[in-house]
């Protein structure tokens, strides 16, 4: 990979921050190792109790601190884009949990706005040393190591993958988000697939850069698939045109079941009888997810990842 030149002089780097914990110590310190200056880098935190918050102040990040109760990931993100990129080009959003692998990798990504049609790009996730099985065929099914770059018209061949863009490493031209209405603040998760569609639509490209990487991956409880999928669904009934445009979630799904099935079977063949088992797990939450209008609100809490989201007004108009 030729090396190339960082410049942040038009970008700014957000991260939102809650008790991030030991892996937010690691990830704030490679993320300072990649900036010229550490004023680039915008920290979000709500209300950390775990000292996060003075890591970020440590490291000379600037810091705003909020709410939790307020805290919404499309909302929190474009409050973020609102008050400290005016006058910029692009903005990068890490999550706390990802940790960068130096500059090359910010060069790389920013790289992919060379291409004046692309409105937003995301990295390569790579998963921790620690990772297992389920964990690493996911990021290996989702994260390639070709780069790619997808328009609306790719919806045939990729279907729903066509608006992935991960809110753990991804860049966005700020011309294309602020033309697409910029991040929404009623939808549970998923804004960057909003934005991606929003984007697509209006005759901007999405790129990957297989070389722009961070180390980022989490191994689920079976619970915890359940309760992200609930979660999807719930998206995916709040944005239905992203279904009418780009396909089910069913047939994405059967892809994904064939891949980890082909995984598991040459790399960990006694996961083999969990596959269906877990995939059965995280389809039920998703379809109880598309049907959270009919469940009273204590059980869209205790089977949402997203608890505080059934507290807020912008649960109110769902």
């Amino acid at each position: 990979m030729a090396t190339r030149t960082l410049s942040l002089a038009d970008t700014r780097i957000i991260v939102p921050v809650r008790n991030g914990g030991e892996r937010w110590r690691e990830a704030a310190h490679a993320l300072r190792l990649c900036v010229p200056s550490p004023t680039v880098v915008v920290v979000i935190d709500s209300s950390s109790t775990d000292g996060s918050d003075k890591i970020a102040g440590e490291l000379g990040f600037e810091l705003e601190r909020i709410d939790p109760r307020h805290f919404n990931h499309g909302r929190t993100r474009q409050h973020a884009v609102d008050r400290f990129c005016t006058g910029g080009r692009f903005v990068v959003f890490l999550t706390q949990d990802a940790i960068i692998d130096g500059p090359e990798s910010l060069a790389e990504l920013l790289s992919a706005f060379d291409d004046p049609l692309i409105g937003a790009a995301y990295g390569r996730q790579i998963p921790h040393s620690n990772a297992r099985p389920f964990a690493r065929h996911s990021a290996a099914y989702l994260y390639p190591d070709d780069n790619n770059t997808r328009a609306l018209t790719d919806a045939v061949r990729h279907g729903m993958r066509t608006t992935h863009l991960s809110n753990s490493y991804a860049a966005y031209r700020l011309k294309a988000l602020q033309e697409c209405g910029g991040f929404p603040s009623a939808v549970i998760l998923g804004e960057d697939a909003h934005v991606a569609l929003r984007m697509l639509q209006s005759g901007w490209t999405i790129g990957y850069r297989a070389t722009a990487t961070v180390h980022h991956s989490h191994d689920y409880t079976l619970f915890e698939e359940v309760r992200r999928y609930f979660d999807y669904g719930v998206f995916h009934a709040q944005l239905p045109e992203l279904l009418l445009q780009l396909g089910s979630a069913e047939g994405e799904g059967l892809r994904f079941v064939r891949s980890e099935l082909r995984y598991m079977a040459s790399r960990a063949p006694w996961l083999l009888p969990l596959v269906p088992i877990r995939n059965a797990a995280k389809y039920a939450g998703y379809r109880l997810g598309r049907s959270f209008k009919s469940l009273p609100n204590f059980v869209r809490r205790s089977l949402s990842m997203t608890r505080g989201f059934w507290d807020s007004s912008a649960a109110g108009g769902t």
